[in-house]
């Protein structure tokens, strides 16, 4: 009896043992956090997405994936029924995208906000909002791979027209002419390779050399070196050569007034005695000219004119003479009458 009742109490302590940690581990495993259930609407292949799939908001767990079903309504259309956290911030711009787990091939659901209404997107059991599923990365390579495609055959074929027999020709030719190149570098290299030898000895003598102006620099920088002093002498001499001509000036501006003022005057008197001498000369050889005898007689007197006092009119074998006889005929102080 003690044996049987021994291993009675035995049995049901072993069950209550299973039942306690089953019923720890059902308490440690249930989520009573709230849940907000939300529907993404896929037109898209939805491959390796199951329920229980992780729900990710930037990174972030957020929920789970509770059931995936074809849409009633619209043919093709998939509706993937998530539950998030009522603390993750689900907008009017929130989108989901579907994302892989590494190499397994397992989906997840991605959640993001593109940010332009940041107005909370509500719901409810009764009343589930509705947010787009974005194609995903393998969704656009899909889309896309017939255009990749294409891509890589023209890539190929500029590939296969670069490598056709006369390209390679062409390639070889230059290669050939690289090679070329390169051996002349190498000659000009060996040839440069005593110049090379002598450089440290030109660098020395350019050093001497700097040295040798630096030191002809410094004594004309001196204030009793030669420059200085042929410089003076310069500075003298241009001083003396600008007094010598202030000199000049001022003899010249003198020289100019005292012929302006006291010269000029004179000669322009002596001018208008000669003019008056050479016309008086000019009136005497005139008066020579016409009645020569006038030297020893005088000048004669002018005969009188029409109306003075014994006026008489030359008569016609007077007037055919001419003026200088019949004056020379004529006694001075006596007037011809008719």
């Amino acid at each position: 009896m003690e044996n049987k009742s021994h291993a009675f109490w035995a049995g049901l302590f072993t069950v209550a043992l299973a039942l306690a940690i089953a019923a720890a581990v059902f308490l440690f495993n249930v989520d009573r956090s709230e849940r907000v259930p939300y529907d993404l609407i896929a037109r898209t292949n939805v491959t390796g997405l199951y329920p229980d799939a992780a729900v990710r908001f930037r990174g972030l767990d957020v929920g789970k994936v509770q059931s995936l079903k074809f849409d009633p309504n619209h043919s093709g259309q998939i509706i993937i029924r998530i539950v998030v956290d009522h603390r993750a911030p689900i907008t009017h711009s929130t989108f989901g995208t579907l994302a892989l787990q590494g190499v397994t091939g397992i989906a997840f659901v991605q959640l993001d906000d593109t940010g332009k209404n940041q107005e909370p997107l509500p719901s409810s059991p009764k009343a589930v909002a509705q947010l787009p599923l974005h194609p995903g990365l393998f969704d656009q390579l899909q889309k896309r791979g017939d255009m990749l495609l294409r891509e890589l055959e023209r890539v190929a074929s500029d590939v296969d027209d670069l490598l056709s027999p006369e390209n390679r020709k062409q390639m070889i030719a230059t290669v050939a002419s690289l090679q070329q190149a390169a051996d002349g570098v190498t000659s000009l290299t060996q040839q440069m390779a005593p110049a090379a030898g002598k450089l440290p000895h030109t660098v020395d003598q350019l050093n001497a050399t700097l040295a040798s102006t630096n030191q002809l620099v410094s004594s004309l920088n001196r204030a009793n070196g030669p420059l200085e002093t042929n410089l003076n002498k310069v500075g003298t001499a241009a001083q003396q050569a600008g007094d010598a001509l202030t000199a000049m000036n001022t003899s010249l501006q003198e020289m100019s007034a005292r012929v302006g003022y006291d010269t000029l005057p004179k000669v322009n008197s002596l001018a208008d005695d000669v003019r008056t001498a050479v016309r008086s000369v000019d009136r005497a050889a005139t008066t020579f000219s016409d009645s020569p005898r006038s030297i020893l007689f005088g000048a004669p007197r002018q005969a009188p004119g029409p109306g003075e006092p014994g006026f008489s009119w030359p008569d016609a074998s007077a007037a055919e003479r001419p003026a200088g006889i019949a004056g020379a005929a004529a006694t001075p102080g006596t007037v011809t009458q008719k």
